[in-house]
Formats: structure tokens, C-alpha cells, sequence
């Protein structure tokens, strides 16, 4: 009986033993995982961005870097640009080592010039590459191909607002390749353009054209 007694007194001390080094292994665990979250915390919120995340200033909404309407990011390709990507110019550039030339899809003769004249005259606005010699040089060779005039004297009312609006553009070269342009269109149509002169010379227009070229507006007034 003794002996069972003392046996089972040792069993008991041993389990007491175990569950106290498992709460203690337990509690020494928590305690750990506490303070490297508290490390982690302490440490992200020391750093001026996590503190400018936590507390945003009033001048962060007019952060340039977040807001940007006017990056070149934010704003939406031209109605020439976004016609060109998706393969509604018949054209394509290509190109060479000493001047670049347009490839054709199909002889410039057989399309029509509604609406493709037009659309290469909104293009002669356009400022980046390659668009501005897609444009120039697609109007020009469209001007080229047999029965032109019969092709273009039509669609002079609306062509001539989009030439009007490139003459009074604020870029110069785009200025230029309007102005080549009306003196392309009229060696094609001839006095047919003579009836809308007066919608593209206006006053307005006419001043900003003294402004660029004065010596040839001299000879014309």
C-alpha cells in the first residue's frame, strides 16, 4: 500500500510538473508573439509615410503625385490617334533610312474620300509622331490619285473648318501643315474653293494668320 501510495504521489508530481512547463512555455510564447507585434506596429507607425497614411493632411488631396488631371497619363488620345490604333487610317508608316513613306493597304484610287480625307485633315493637329506625318503625308497623296477634284469639291464645306482650325492652332508647324494643306486642296479643286474663303478667313482667323506669316498677308491685303 505504501509503495502504491508513493507511486502514485510521484505520478501526480510529475503531471503538475508538465503542466506547469507547458504554461510557462505557453505564457513565455504569448509574450513573445506580443512584443514582436508591438515592435512591428512601433515601427511602422514611426515612419513619416505610415504616420501620413494614419493622419492625412488637407494638401495631400492636392498632391500633384496623386492627383494629376493635367499628366499626360490622364488624358484621352485624340480622335485621330484612337482611329489610327484601331486601323480605321488605311495606312501604315514605314520607316526607312533615309525618309519615312506611307504602305497603303489598297491603291489610294480606290478609296473614298469620305470620310478618310477628312479625318487626315483633323489630323494635321495632331503634335506627336506618328501621327503628324501620317497625317500630312495621307492628305497629300489622297490629293494625288486620280479623280481628286471630282472627289474632293464635295466634301469642301466640311473640310474647310477643320483646315480653319489648324491655321489658327497655337503651334506653329501645325500652323504649316494646314496651310500646305489649303494650298494642296486648292490646286486640286480650283475656284471651286473661291465660295468658302470667306468662312475661312475671318476675322479672327486672319489676324492670327498676319501674326505668323505678315509678308504674305501683306501681299494678300
Amino acid at each position: 500500500m505504501q509503495k502504491s501510495e508513493s507511486h502514485r504521489g510521484v505520478q501526480m508530481r510529475n503531471k503538475l510538473t508538465d503542466n506547469c512547463d507547458l504554461r510557462t512555455s505557453s505564457s513565455a510564447q504569448v509574450k513573445h508573439g506580443t512584443t514582436v507585434q508591438q515592435s512591428k506596429s512601433s515601427s511602422s507607425t514611426s515612419s513619416p509615410e505610415s504616420a501620413r497614411k494614419l493622419h492625412p493632411r488637407p494638401s495631400d488631396k492636392l498632391n500633384p503625385k496623386t492627383i494629376n488631371p493635367f499628366g499626360e497619363q490622364s488624358r484621352a488620345p485624340s480622335a485621330f490617334a484612337a482611329i489610327y490604333s484601331k486601323g480605321g487610317i488605311p495606312c501604315r508608316l514605314v520607316h526607312g533610312s533615309v525618309k519615312h513613306r506611307l504602305q497603303w493597304e489598297c491603291p489610294p484610287e480606290k478609296l473614298p474620300f469620305d470620310p478618310l480625307l477628312i479625318t487626315l485633315a483633323e489630323g494635321l493637329r495632331e503634335t506627336k509622331h506618328p501621327y503628324t506625318f501620317v497625317s500630312k503625308e495621307g492628305f497629300r497623296e489622297l490629293l494625288l490619285v486620280t479623280g481628286a477634284p471630282e472627289k474632293a469639291v464635295p466634301l469642301l464645306p466640311r473640310l474647310i473648318p477643320v483646315l480653319k482650325a489648324a491655321l489658327v492652332h497655337v503651334d506653329d508647324e501645325v500652323f504649316e501643315r494646314g496651310l500646305n494643306a489649303l494650298v494642296q486642296l486648292s490646286v486640286v479643286v480650283g475656284p471651286s474653293l473661291n465660295d468658302h474663303l470667306k468662312h475661312l478667313l475671318t476675322s479672327g482667323s486672319l489676324i492670327i494668320i498676319k501674326s505668323k506669316i505678315p509678308t504674305y498677308c501683306s501681299i494678300c491685303c
